[in-house]
């Protein structure tokens, strides 16, 4: 049987393909029972860089994982889209994807919006922000979510954590800043001032609806798959992870 990383260089490879090509072409279809969907947000104004932080890693990290879930699952699997979060044909896709959301500031329509979303069955990843004053800021806003549902550390027994691979690293999946080439000419991982965290948001019944990437950089493992610089170990991690939370979601 080819190894996961095999098979995640030929997905790769394919993806370099698919970069010659537009959204909806070169095997993607438009219609599909999956498809990655990135959730455009506001941002803070303190914060915001004109583009969006929505945008980080975008449109690469997309299609570099939509390609790695197509040739890794048997899921049927669309081109990658995002939506604003205000715009009711998120109801029609079961897992939504947020990047940045240490800088993200949602509207009261946008946090009614995003509870009735998970309280329908929708599931969300959050990625790609670190330190104290980014979590009080996610941390708060999710309290305005759900106020009565903390967020806590996800345990090892965890169905989304062995729902297809057997998770059982917790290893830092580091952004492409963070790495660093040493004198022996290899590439390492900078120390870091935080430590990374698997954590999420539970529903009444004890489902996971929001998992929570912490002081780490998931997106960033999906967009530099192709990079020799990049570490295949913490790539292939960040695959698992992705293909598990989309398959909890859809299974669960």
């Amino acid at each position: 049987m080819p190894s996961f990383a095999n098979c995640l260089r030929f997905a790769v490879v394919a993806v370099a393909l698919h970069a010659q090509w537009g959204e909806g072409e070169a095997g993607f279809p438009t219609t599909a029972g999956f498809h990655f969907v990135r959730l455009e947000y506001r941002d803070l104004p303190a914060l915001s860089r004109g583009r969006g932080w929505w945008r980080q890693d975008w449109p690469e990290a997309d299609a570099h994982f939509a390609q790695g879930v197509r040739r890794l699952t048997r899921i049927d699997n669309g081109v990658p889209l995002h939506l604003p979060l205000t715009d009711d044909r998120l109801f029609d896709y079961p897992w939504i994807y947020a990047t940045q959301v240490g800088y993200w500031d949602l509207s009261d329509p946008e946090i009614l919006q995003l509870r009735e979303y998970l309280n329908r069955g929708g599931f969300l990843v959050t990625d790609d922000f670190y330190g104290d004053r980014e979590w009080e800021l996610f941390r708060h806003t999710m309290a305005r979510v759900f106020p009565d549902r903390p967020i806590v550390d996800i345990p090892a027994h965890d169905p989304a954590l062995h729902v297809v691979y057997d998770i059982t690293e917790r290893t830092f999946i580091p952004g492409l800043r963070h790495l660093r080439r040493g004198p022996d000419g290899l590439i390492g991982v900078s120390p870091q001032a935080t430590s990374p965290q698997w954590r999420a948001i539970y529903d009444a019944h004890g489902r996971m609806v929001v998992a929570v990437n912490f002081n780490q950089d998931v997106g960033d493992a999906w967009e530099h798959a192709d990079l020799p610089e990049y570490p295949e170990k913490m790539t292939a991690l960040a695959y698992r992870f992705g293909i598990n939370y989309i398959l909890y979601a859809m299974t669960h």
